[in-house]
């Protein structure tokens, strides 16, 4: 059977407890939770961190601390964000990459007005040096798209050596300033992936669920957690992250395929453990 790999993104840079009081902040709540995930059959971790007021930071020293937690508690890949912060350096933005040595970090693969209150920017010269600091330290790039521009300049990268084939692909839907949440949407964006590339798929919101459906209808592997989403269902609050993996997993296992594990997941996304 197919294996499906399901990544978890507990906290993201913007829910925070008034949203949804499960949302982990510190180092050590996020260890915990990834934890959790990872014994729930969550194969990746997408990290974001949070300053000690609750907001997205970039911060190198909580990366490692969090990394370290993690590291001692399971093999679960790490991947930590790279744009976790809009006030960012493009110094900061990749010093963590450096000493946490994450299997794979994000690769925003183009600018756009974020939640059309600012600016998300992702310029060609900081997107060359990502990409080259990334095959230096061994990261392997999620490039991330949140619309069709952003897919098309990555294989301009992938052109000029600053990406390696295969790419790995996360199609982020619903954001405020990017494409809409809808199946056409996810099946338009499937239809120009490189012929090799994997591909994983969210939807933010009210997107979650549907777009979790149609990425398996359609082959991909799945996102979930509270970075997107912080509701499980309709006026229900979401217990925890791994609450979201367990229904990926059943999900997943209905459809007829199997949830990877790290190491099958490695396999798949050929990474060196």
């Amino acid at each position: 059977m197919a294996k499906t790999i399901i990544t978890v993104a507990t906290t993201g840079a913007w829910p925070t407890k008034k949203d949804n009081p499960n949302v982990p902040m510190t180092p050590a709540e996020i260890a915990e939770d990834v934890y959790a995930c990872y014994k729930a059959g969550a194969a990746i971790a997408h990290l974001h961190m949070r300053d000690d007021e609750g907001k997205g930071t970039m911060d190198r020293l909580k990366f490692e601390e969090t990394a370290a937690l993690i590291r001692e508690k399971c093999d679960i890949i790490i991947n930590c964000t790279t744009s976790g912060d809009l006030n960012a350096t493009d110094e900061t933005r990749q010093a963590h990459l450096r000493t946490v040595r994450p299997e794979m970090a994000s690769y925003d693969c183009g600018s756009m007005n974020w939640m059309h209150t600012g600016l998300f920017l992702n310029h060609p010269k900081f997107l060359e040096e990502l990409g080259m600091t990334m095959q230096e330290y061994g990261v392997k790039p999620e490039v991330e798209i949140f619309d069709a521009g952003m897919l098309y300049n990555s294989l301009y990268y992938v052109k000029k050596g600053v990406l390696k084939t295969p790419v790995h692909y996360q199609f982020v839907l619903g954001a405020a300033g990017g494409t809409d949440a809808t199946v056409e949407n996810l099946v338009y964006l499937k239809s120009l992936l490189p012929e090799g590339s994997t591909w994983s798929a969210l939807g933010i919101g009210k997107g979650h669920v549907p777009i979790l459906y149609a990425t398996l209808a359609l082959g991909g592997h799945v996102r979930v957690g509270m970075e997107d989403n912080v509701v499980y269902r309709k006026g229900q609050l979401a217990e925890s992250n791994a609450q979201f993996v367990e229904r990926a997993g059943r999900l997943i296992r209905e459809f007829g395929n199997e949830v990877a594990t790290p190491d099958e997941a490695r396999e798949l996304l050929g990474l060196k453990k």
